[in-house]
């Protein structure tokens, strides 16, 4: 490698204990992920084991509460480490940020019982979990979902079919968004839904351009009963409950896009110091050297607007608007830098021996997942004039 290889990331972080933590998630990702990561994601494997290990590690409850098996850490150190995974494979630090949505509700919304009874295995118990909000018809319009729980006694029974789910098949629970009352988003609850539920079933899985790792399926309820002890929140707070959780989970997403987006400059810095055309490295001239620079500009910009909200979220202010801001310019970010990573890399980076392509493939789908990027403006906007049509 040239003395110009890149550097792992030099980060801010607030205690030794989070510089640890980081160290450990390096440690991991280079010997348990990066080497199986292209093949894997190539054969489309869903790497369950590496989830037993982060489990196992304390790594896939790091923003809860260590009364039930959490990190306890803030938000500014959970999204690095997202960031982290996500540069190595987005499979797994995308799974990382569902799954962390996925017991957002019950960590943030449920009764003391609850936490105690389903968190620790939630959290530390080798679990994992699924977000089930979408449907094949209220995508971006969510607040008209017409999966229907009906009461029955003590019991709910709970049908229709949710779609987009990652880890829909292979999720050991589901946080469930249903309609328990009116049209619109008050008559909406939550649920905690177990996997083997009866009734419960999962589609084949889509086919996607990228990240072919994560299995993404429409998850089927036909009929499926559960206790009232499952529901989350009051009566008709599910779609509040989900917003919540999308606020948190888009901080998520963009700590993701700047992981790709890092790979893809990574991979980029190391190709043009070790290319040569016309007698030396093509990392000298300029026009190429000013791309590296955009693109290096581009992910620390993404960085600070992510970490900037998270700040906001673990002192306990306002962050909504700055978390769209986040995931907007964040995901944007990265579909830029891995289209130029790609064009960097000439011919070569559009073939499967480099994984500039794969990283291109999947930046796009962070554009369009929890809340594409259209409505994230529309959240931004709300912010900043008020709703529409006052």
């Amino acid at each position: 490698m040239p003395d110009r290889a890149p550097q792992p990331v030099d980060r801010q972080l607030p205690t030794d204990e989070a510089r640890d933590l980081i160290s450990l998630v390096r440690d991991i990702a280079q010997r348990e992920i990066a080497p199986k990561a292209a093949e894997e994601e190539d054969a489309g494997r869903f790497p369950r084991e590496v989830f037993t290990l982060l489990s196992e590690s304390g790594l896939l409850g790091l923003p809860y509460d260590s009364e039930y098996g959490g990190g306890e850490q803030p938000y500014e150190v959970y999204l690095q480490v997202l960031e982290e995974l996500a540069a190595v494979r987005l499979t797994v630090g995308l799974g990382v940020s569902v799954h962390t949505l996925a017991s957002y509700a019950l960590a943030t919304y449920g009764s003391k019982q609850q936490q105690v009874e389903h968190l620790p295995a939630m959290l530390g118990g080798g679990l994992l979990g699924a977000y089930c909000l979408s449907e094949p018809a209220s995508g971006s319009d969510a607040a008209s979902l017409r999966t229907k729980a009906v009461r029955e006694g003590d019991d709910w029974v709970i049908t229709g079919t949710k779609a987009w789910i990652t880890h829909g098949g292979i999720a050991d629970f589901y946080t469930v968004m249903a309609r328990t009352g009116e049209d619109g988003p008050r008559g909406i609850s939550a649920f905690l839904v177990p996997a083997d539920a009866a009734g419960l079933s999962a589609a084949a899985p889509e086919k996607k351009m990228g990240m072919k790792g994560s299995p993404t399926a429409q998850v089927h309820f036909d009929g499926v009963r559960v206790g009232d002890e499952r529901r989350i929140g009051e009566e008709g707070q599910g779609f509040a409950i989900a917003l919540s959780a999308l606020d948190s989970g888009r901080l998520g997403i963009a700590a993701c896009a700047i992981g790709v987006a890092q790979a893809a400059l990574d991979e980029a810095v190391t190709y043009a110091t070790e290319r040569r055309q016309f007698g030396k490295p093509i990392a000298d001239f300029q026009g190429l050297r000013f791309m590296l620079a955009d693109m290096a500009t581009q992910i620390e910009a993404g960085r600070a607007l992510y970490l900037a909200a998270a700040r906001l979220r673990d002192a306990g202010r306002s962050f909504a608007k700055q978390a769209a801001m986040a995931k907007l310019h964040c995901t944007d970010a990265a579909m830029k830098v891995t289209t130029d990573a790609v064009q960097i890399l000439g011919g070569y980076g559009y073939t499967a021996d480099f994984p500039a392509e794969r990283y291109m493939r999947e930046a796009k789908v962070l554009q369009i997942v929890e809340g594409t990027n259209q409505i994230q403006r529309m959240v931004i906007a709300r912010h900043l004039a008020g709703p529409e049509g006052r």
